[in-house]
């Protein structure tokens, strides 16, 4: 064991599909975990989302790397037996289906705890394993829709917008791979494995909770914290900017030389400035029309303000910031004609292109050893 691989010798049976399970295990498996991952024959679902690259789409590789690829029919009873001789001597086990389908094709958490009693058993579902909604399917758009997300992120005709990024199922991946890491810990002290339970909703709201207790306490979706705030239209781009502390709204001012801004009694306090927000949104926006995104920038940094300019994915790729710390390392992936971009897992040793870490398996790629090997390294 060590920091870079804390997980290492961890063995971990993953059975889920598209993106909150399967990225879960990606991160067990950055942490030096190994990772056999279990799919049918035409592959996890994520594999044909959107636009495809041989057996791989970005949804596919961003959730599977550094695993191992099995490819087993659950319904035939000899790949039944393949899949038992790995959990047998599995750790963790990660399953995605919804409530109840586990234990019909034979491992639920019962038939599987008992034949490894130490085991710990993951599921991740959309609503819940109980409840009224609990059969339902679910993605991570229906739970934006669900939990008050959408309602909370219209356009200004009122329309309900979902947030592209796949906030829910990368919170949800997240929510779980805490949950697992304090399991395994305990596990250290305990005689037998147990079963945790991760559902879409409950990480969406909580992703929300700061928010959606705001809502609760006004009646009413709130408004910005502060002000001002927001993105604001320059000559040329938008800028993102955020005053929090009053002596920052004195900074701002001075910068965008406003004095009368600064100067006005109703401003004079951040409780004051929360409730004349728009008179200072105006003015302040009035006043980023007259010069570029880059002069404001510069002036709003030197005063040592939080301020970024809103920039594309691609423009955040290309930015010096970006390059010198390393925050993405480009790698090859089977089906693709250039690098891809991934960024490196916080905290995580960096992704090296050409290593196991950094490869994302074609489906089964693994299958013929793994069948007749039939147990762990």
């Amino acid at each position: 064991m060590s920091y870079a691989a804390p997980f290492d010798k961890l063995r971990v049976v993953d059975l889920s599909q598209g993106i909150a399970g399967p990225y879960c295990a990606m991160l067990l498996a950055q942490y030096g975990a190994d990772v056999i991952k279990v799919e049918p024959a035409d592959g996890d679902w994520a594999r044909h989302i959107g636009e495809t690259h041989g057996d791989h789409t970005p949804f596919s590789v961003a959730g599977n790397l550094g695993k191992r690829s099995l490819v087993l029919d659950l319904k035939d009873p000899d790949d039944q037996e393949v899949l038992w001789d790995y959990l047998d001597g599995a750790d963790l086990f990660i399953e995605g289906f919804r409530p109840g389908v586990c234990e019909r094709l034979g491992f639920g958490y019962e038939a599987v705890q008992a034949r490894n009693s130490r085991l710990i058993y993951v599921s991740v579902s959309g609503f819940g394993q109980t409840g009224p909604l609990a059969s339902k399917p679910a993605m991570d758009p229906i739970l934006q829709a669900f939990t008050g997300y959408m309602a909370s992120n219209c356009m200004p005709d009122g329309t309900p917008m979902r947030t592209p990024p796949i906030i829910v199922d990368m919170s949800t991946a997240l929510y779980a791979f805490q949950a697992v890491s304090a399991a395994l810990y305990a596990r250290r002290d305990e005689q037998e494995g147990r079963r945790i339970e991760v559902s879409l909703m409950e990480a969406a709201i909580n992703l929300q909770c700061v928010r959606q207790m705001q809502t609760h306490l006004v009646g009413a979706q709130p408004p910005s914290a502060t002000a001002p705030a927001g993105a604001f239209k320059c000559q040329d781009d938008y800028l993102f900017v955020v005053v929090m502390r009053q002596a920052d709204f004195t900074k701002l001012c001075d910068a965008m030389d406003l004095p009368e801004l600064r100067d006005d009694p109703r401003f004079a306090s951040p409780r004051l400035r929360f409730d004349n927000m728009d008179i200072i949104n105006r003015t302040v926006a009035a006043r980023f029309a007259e010069a570029p995104a880059a002069t404001w920038n510069e002036r709003l940094t030197e005063a040592g303000l939080q301020n970024e300019r809103v920039l594309t994915y691609p423009e955040f790729l290309r930015h010096p910031h970006v390059v010198e710390t390393e925050t993405i390392s480009w790698l090859p992936q089977p089906g693709f004609d250039q690098p891809v971009p991934m960024p490196n897992v916080p905290g995580a040793e960096r992704l090296q292109p050409g290593t196991d870490r950094a490869h994302s398996p074609d489906i089964g790629e693994h299958t013929k050893t793994l069948k007749s090997k039939r147990s762990w390294d």
